[in-house]
């Protein structure tokens, strides 16, 4: 990604703090009729009042939705439609708006164990309640708090060392691979460590470097493949995506990025049913309030953002040649997670704005941040208000789909049934 010098300075920034369902009335939308009320109310917490966008592209005005002690959701339907046990306890949130926990399905995190853990709270005091780190973790703690529920904090996912060519400008924790049983033997080591998804970088770097060889990432997609493992990739060309398609990759980290797609890369994608794109557009380019993380950083730390968040005609072309791109396979029903790259707590509210910023609707773009990008991390029991899922939702003080920079208004924040602190970020 290249992003603009505002994104850049954002990530930076955001590095250094971190180490100091029926719509309206009626059931058109298929929700399921609310099941038969349990006799008794003990331990169960009823939310009541609420806009509920469920996640799932469904919404429910005026909602009842339940969460039991197991933390996980109960009731979920139409408030009229709700019948509650006695002895539930009641939390209004009229004239309020409730969406699933986002999930970041692009970072890259700390690798020692209490950075890690930092990045983890400050994502869910922004509402993230999953992340995924994209190659360049190694270490024994990563691995250890990948296996780790932490209260207040986000789910750990990783890709453990990613592989590459040999590229002094980047770091050295990727895999430089030369050969195929290079390849093929970096990809077992990751496997045995149990990593969730099997990263590739395929880039020049704009003609710095070397790319990897269709051949040697072709023999990682099957090496990861036979491990039972999907593989994502980094790339920019659209020449190499069509490429990565070919020998069988499961998703892109990056959209391409030097020129609009045509109708062979859309018909690769759809030869690929499993397929997910995570977009991770580059920094729009123009002028921006980000008065709103006032808040949460201290002017010391806003104030650099702040000025650096001015309008820049090469980054809007670099933008709107992604923004193109996203739009067209968006219109061709491909499936889209959201992923933000680098290390900015803050990032998806970002990254949502610039997702509808392309034409996409803020009912899709909150999809993709929530079930799609659940299901792309196989969290089974998240993404969506639902019952059986696990109880993690944003309580919202406007509606974000009238607009998304709504989902920055954030009156709470409950992870896995638990409200979480937010008095101090």
């Amino acid at each position: 990604m290249r992003p603009s010098i505002a994104r850049g300075l954002c990530r930076a920034l955001a590095a250094a703090a971190l180490l100091a369902v029926a719509a309206c009335s009626g059931n058109k939308s298929g929700v399921p009729a609310a099941p038969s009320a349990p006799a008794a109310g003990g331990g169960v917490t009823a939310f009541t009042g609420a806009r509920l966008i469920v996640g799932d592209g469904t919404v429910i005005e005026n909602a009842t939705f339940t969460l039991g002690p197991d933390k996980h959701f109960g009731l979920v339907g139409s408030t009229s439609a709700v019948t509650l046990p006695a002895g539930v306890t009641k939390v209004d949130l009229a004239g309020l708006t409730v969406m699933p926990a986002i999930v970041d399905a692009h970072t890259h995190l700390s690798r020692d164990r209490d950075a890690l853990i930092a990045d983890l709270k400050h994502r869910a005091y922004f509402g993230v309640g999953a992340a995924l780190s994209l190659g360049q973790d190694n270490g024994s703690d990563v691995f250890v708090v990948r296996k780790e529920v932490i209260p207040g904090a986000a789910l750990y996912r990783l890709a453990g060392r990613g592989i590459t060519a040999p590229e002094p400008g980047r770091s050295d924790i990727p895999y430089w691979v030369t050969t195929e049983d290079e390849a093929r033997a970096a990809v077992r080591e990751q496997a045995a460590l149990g990593v969730d998804i099997i990263k590739i970088w395929v880039d020049d770097r704009l003609g710095k470097y070397k790319k990897l060889a269709p051949e040697l990432y072709g023999a990682a997609i099957d090496e990861a493949h036979k491990a039972g493992l999907r593989t994502i990739a980094h790339e920019y060309y659209l020449t190499d995506a069509k490429e990565l398609l070919r020998r069988g990759i499961d998703a892109f980290a990056h959209g391409v990025r030097d020129t609009d797609v045509d109708d062979e890369f859309v018909s690769l994608i759809k030869a690929h049913p499993g397929f997910v794109l995570i977009p991770n557009l580059p920094e729009r380019g123009v002028a921006t309030d980000l008065s709103w993380l006032s808040v949460a950083l201290p002017p010391a730390q806003l104030e650099p953002l702040q000025a650096a968040a001015v309008d820049n005609a090469e980054a809007q072309a670099f933008f709107a040649i992604q923004a193109r791109n996203l739009a067209r396979v968006s219109r061709e029903g491909i499936t889209i997670a959201l992923g933000t790259d680098g290390n900015t707590p803050w990032g998806p509210h970002l990254e949502m704005a610039d997702m509808v910023a392309t034409g996409m609707s803020p009912g899709d773009v909150i999809v993709a941040a929530t079930r799609n990008a659940a299901a792309f991390l196989k969290l089974d029991d998240a993404g969506t208000v639902a019952p059986g899922k696990i109880g993690s939702f944003i309580v919202l003080e406007q509606n974000p789909l009238d607009d998304i920079t709504n989902t920055r208004k954030i009156r709470a924040v409950y992870l896995r049934g638990d409200k979480l602190d937010r008095t101090a970020y």
